[in-house]
């Protein structure tokens, strides 16, 4: 800890309100365990992996190119089976590096947000569409102005529409004193 700054006012203590410490605790708990579901669907993924024969297991790599009648990579609401849930498990986990810790505010009824915001089809296509906008605007190529504009146009944008009052979440809750997630 460092020392005090001469002259600066003391910080302030921070008390949360019980019902806030339960929020905190209940999404600690509802973070761990999408981690272990996580760990679940790698598991089975690996599985399945090593009990398919060589020629099946997954689809060649989609290699760049500069046709522009090449295939775009398949959304996600368009994928099934193994191919959906390696989807969902790659983007699970940059929802959970990238905008949510940058990004995310306080939940409330104002700003709901679902710990299981991946059974929430809206939720899904909507963060996916996200990332498949960042992975476009990441690129060199795309200039300077890249970052900013997919904050404005495409994680702004996103982020107020799934934590909308009336959004995806408008019915879910983190505290485990309320009723449980419904959609």
């Amino acid at each position: 800890m460092s020392a005090p700054i001469p002259g600066a006012p003391e910080p302030e203590s921070i008390r949360l309100p019980d019902d806030d410490l339960d929020d905190l605790v209940s999404a600690l708990h509802a973070t761990m365990a999408e981690v272990r579901q996580h760990g679940v669907i790698l598991d089975r993924l690996a599985s399945e992996a090593e009990h398919e024969p060589e020629a099946d297991t997954a689809a060649p790599p989609i290699e760049p190119t500069d046709d522009p009648d090449a295939a775009a990579p398949l959304f996600i609401l368009a994928m099934g089976g193994a191919q959906y849930e390696a989807e969902l498990a790659e983007l699970s986990l940059r929802v959970t590096h990238i905008p949510l810790p940058v990004h995310d505010r306080e939940i409330g009824s104002i700003r709901p947000w679902c710990a299981k915001w991946h059974e929430h089809p809206e939720a899904v296509a909507r963060l996916h569409g996200l990332w498949l906008a960042r992975q476009q605007l990441a690129g060199a190529e795309a200039g300077l102005a890249a970052p900013s504009t997919w904050h404005r146009d495409h994680l702004d944008h996103t982020f107020l529409q799934l934590r909308a009052p009336a959004g995806p979440f408008a019915a879910c809750t983190t505290s485990p004193g309320r009723p449980a997630d419904r959609r």
